[in-house]
């Protein structure tokens, strides 16, 4: 079994522990009404986006997000707080824009690694060690650090794990794996997910994949649906969406469980898909683990 099986595999259990740590966190994670941005790269950008959409849906206070690379340089008073999201406590554009916030916002770090620059380079620090990766490709630690902030917000439950588990033993639905081309699709804060279940398609198994908002779908996207397709929610759909895109031939994945272990089900796809073309999901082509950069 890969890397990415066994930790995909041990989310339910890493939610518990991150649900149970959100009360002790309390002090270092952004406070109601704050204005607050949450930044990061890749993985951690859509998880960025997720938790940003959760955190205004519940009326707590403006929240943005961004791409670490791309955070406004005029707003560093704008925000009360800055959320960075990173897994190695390594990455260069992390590190670079908390260097720039240092004595100007306030700034929180969740990462997975103790013994990494990210400790002295934030105000404050939640560590979430029992999820970090051996994996180049993020599953576990993504989803137990949007796990903690929910249940910040008071938004996790234990039917989430349960889904989870759910996720995990339910077969993928027939001729999922044979398809050719995988779209995603969310609303609010699902919208970050979505993208994130593209994102593994395309680190793990090569897979021709897009993500969009489900509404913008029909404005176009949707004219590449048909045989051999799938059109995956994680949420609720909109009204008659399913409906067109059936008509289109294509295959529709109606998100059923919770969308935070829909996309678990999605890394499930990913590593069974990467296994039909005799790809190795620990293997990522191009990639690293962290992305830094000489010379920053």
């Amino acid at each position: 079994m890969s890397h990415v099986e066994n930790e995909l595999n041990s989310q339910p259990d890493c939610w518990q522990r991150a649900a149970g740590l959100a009360v002790g966190h309390r002090s270092v994670l952004p406070a109601a009404g704050e204005r607050v941005a949450i930044v990061g790269c890749g993985t951690s950008w859509f998880m960025a986006q997720a938790a940003a959409a959760l955190r205004e849906q519940a009326g707590q206070g403006e929240t943005d997000a961004f791409a670490a690379s791309e955070f406004p340089a005029g707003r560093a008073r704008a925000y009360d707080r800055v959320v960075a999201l990173t897994r190695s406590g390594t990455t260069t554009e992390v590190l670079e824009l908390l260097g720039r916030l240092r004595g100007r916002t306030r700034t929180t770090a969740i990462t997975a690694d103790p013994r990494t620059p990210v400790i002295q380079a934030a105000d404050d620090i939640v560590v979430l060690d029992f999820a970090d990766e051996q994996s180049v490709v993020q599953t576990r630690f993504a989803t137990t650090a949007l796990t903690l902030l929910r249940a910040h917000l008071g938004l996790h439950t234990e039917a989430v794990v349960d889904d989870a588990r759910a996720a995990l033993a339910e077969p993928l639905p027939e001729g999922l794996v044979d398809c050719t081309q995988f779209t995603f699709l969310g609303r609010g804060w699902t919208v970050g997910l979505a993208l994130e279940a593209g994102l593994k398609m395309r680190e793990a198994s090569l897979a021709w994949t897009e993500a969009y908002p489900a509404m913008e779908y029909r404005h176009g996207p949707i004219a590449i649906t048909t045989k051999g397709t799938a059109t995956w929610m994680l949420g609720e759909a909109p009204e008659g969406l399913e409906e067109q895109v059936r008509a289109t031939g294509g295959m529709w994945v109606a998100g059923a469980l919770d969308p935070l272990a829909e996309l678990v089900r999605a890394q499930r796809l990913a590593v069974a898909v990467a296994a039909t073309r005799g790809l190795d999901p620990d293997r990522p082509r191009h990639l690293t683990r962290s992305v830094i950069l000489t010379g920053s």
